[in-house]
């Protein structure tokens, strides 16, 4: 897409609209009359708050998306995109008000979103704004970024409308700032509790039983149904302190610190255990999760060894999210202990093969985890990669989008529903 395709679309219009006898066709023509090394949103609001139009309904007045052309002209400067792109998504608009600087714009909507049109919302909302929904008016929150978030937001919006694979883009740049997000908790072995504490206010509202056992580790179950019941796991601590101060740089979908060890194991795999519970709800996995967030793996797996039995009894698979590397099933710990069978490692590859993923394949060559202890308890169970590398070191990075893939396949486990449950 041009500078020019980007900048016209924040603002409601296309260079398309030129080829209709609509009002915004004649907006657009005339701004096109001016050369595009001129253009700048502020220019672009001046001109088109110049173009002479007669019989405009008022700001507030309430055109119908479906049989009347939206007068852009009249509506406020900074809402106009946000406008045109919501009713080409069809969330179909009633009236509009960007705020006048006050830092909150409004949308009154015709009808309010499906839950598919409100996760496009989601994604598409810049990082510091906030959205809400009352009644039928969607208030946008904008004071901590200013007007230029709402052009975002409508440029964001249009490329969802232009580009099929721009909804991947924004989950994965959704996904990347949860992963910074977590990156940035402290939680060193025996001193998780501040991990744990964020855990509980995340989890709090999706499962229907959650707690934190004697050991530290908080547990968690959410029924999805009848069927097998699947535990996913990952450690909340590190196993050196996070260095404050420190800065997490990037290179391309690559993370690393500044100083010090980055926390990406295994905050990777409680960042894809989170990401796993907000789609779990749109897959066709019919049973129950259980959570197993634990405390001092790095030193022994005291944690996963205090959990107990009875959470585990009824557990058909665990999935533990805390290996290095990227598209490894781990099956056993050095090629002596099995967490499970062959067959049933052989299920995360065909998930694999299901969503265009087959270079995923099982090793038995995999470290001591808290894999090692629900396999003892009996549990079929695999250690998956999650993109990290070069751990409990300075070196240590993580690509963020491998890490994605990991949600992929899980939710390619659960939505297939490969997961047996057992005799």
């Amino acid at each position: 897409m041009t500078n020019a395709t980007i900048l016209l679309a924040r603002h409601g219009l296309s260079q398309d609209d030129r080829f209709s006898k609509t009002h915004v066709a004649r907006l657009t023509q005339s701004i096109l009359q001016y050369p595009t090394n001129d253009w700048s949103d502020r220019r672009l609001i001046e001109w088109i708050q110049q173009v002479p139009f007669q019989d405009l309904p008022g700001r507030e007045a309430m055109i119908n998306p479906l049989t009347d052309d939206l007068p852009y002209q009249s509506f406020d400067p900074y809402i106009r995109g946000i406008v045109r792109w919501l009713n080409t998504l069809g969330i179909l608009t009633l009236s509009c008000c960007d705020g006048h600087a006050r830092g909150q714009a409004s949308i009154t909507l015709q009808q309010a979103p499906s839950l598919e049109q409100w996760q496009l919302l989601e994604l598409a909302l810049p990082q510091q704004m906030t959205m809400q929904l009352i009644h039928l008016t969607l208030k946008l929150n904008y004071r901590r970024s200013g007007f230029a978030s709402l052009l975002l937001f409508a440029e964001r919006l249009y490329r969802l409308t232009a580009d099929q694979h721009y909804f991947k883009t924004l989950r994965l740049e959704r996904f990347k700032h949860r992963l910074l997000t977590w990156l940035e908790v402290p939680g060193v072995s025996r001193r998780e509790r501040l991990v744990a504490m964020r855990l509980r206010n995340e989890l709090k509202s999706q499962t229907d039983f959650l707690y934190t056992d004697k050991r530290g580790n908080v547990l968690a179950t959410i029924p999805c149904g009848v069927g097998p019941t699947v535990l996913l796991s990952a450690h909340m601590d590190t196993v050196e302190l996070i260095e404050e101060g420190r800065v997490i740089l990037e290179d391309g979908t690559t993370l690393r610190s500044s100083s010090g060890i980055l926390g990406a194991d295994d905050r990777a795999g409680i960042t894809t255990i989170l990401e796993m519970l907000d789609r779990v709800r749109n897959t066709n996995f019919s049973g129950t999760l259980k959570l197993a967030f634990t405390v001092q793996e790095e030193i022994g797996c005291r944690g996963a060894e205090g959990i107990d039995p009875a959470f585990l009894k009824d557990v058909d698979a665990a999935i533990v999210v805390d290996r290095r590397g990227t598209r490894d099933i781990v099956t056993a710990c050095r090629n002596q202990i099995p967490f499970c069978t062959q067959e049933f490692g052989q299920l995360f590859e065909e998930a694999g093969r299901l969503v265009g993923m087959p270079d995923w394949q099982t090793t038995t060559n995999g470290g001591s985890s808290d894999t090692n202890v629900f396999a003892g308890f009996g549990i079929p169970s695999v250690n998956l990669s999650v993109g990290y590398r070069h751990e409990h070191t300075e070196h240590e990075t993580v690509d963020y989008a491998a890490t994605f893939e990991t949600v992929a396949l899980i939710e390619s486990v659960l939505h297939h529903q490969l997961i047996p449950v057992r005799s």
